[in-house]
């Protein structure tokens, strides 16, 4: 997983069924993916594998949201991603 690769991503919208709020998942997803570029880089980003394990996102019904199962299979290689950054660190 690199930065590059959450620029791309693209969840299924939902309508009449529930999904996550589009705002808050996109908001995440640049802090996660300004955080990658950092760790890339070479210096500790400012998200940490268990901040993406911890984020919480509204449940939206009725209205443009993202397909939940999409979202947390792509959280979760992000979150892997940035737990093998932290390994390969002593300090971060």
């Amino acid at each position: 997983m690199r930065s590059s690769d959450i620029s791309e991503v693209k969840f299924q919208p939902t309508r009449f069924r529930e999904g996550y709020n589009v705002l808050e998942v996109d908001a995440f997803l640049d802090v996660a993916e300004n955080a990658l570029r950092e760790w890339e880089a070479g210096r500790a980003g400012q998200l940490l594998s268990d901040d993406v394990i911890k984020q919480r996102f509204s449940a939206t019904r009725f209205r443009d949201g993202y397909d939940q199962d999409q979202v947390d299979d792509f959280l979760n290689k992000v979150m892997f991603a940035l737990r093998g950054y932290e390994k390969n660190t002593t300090k971060y």
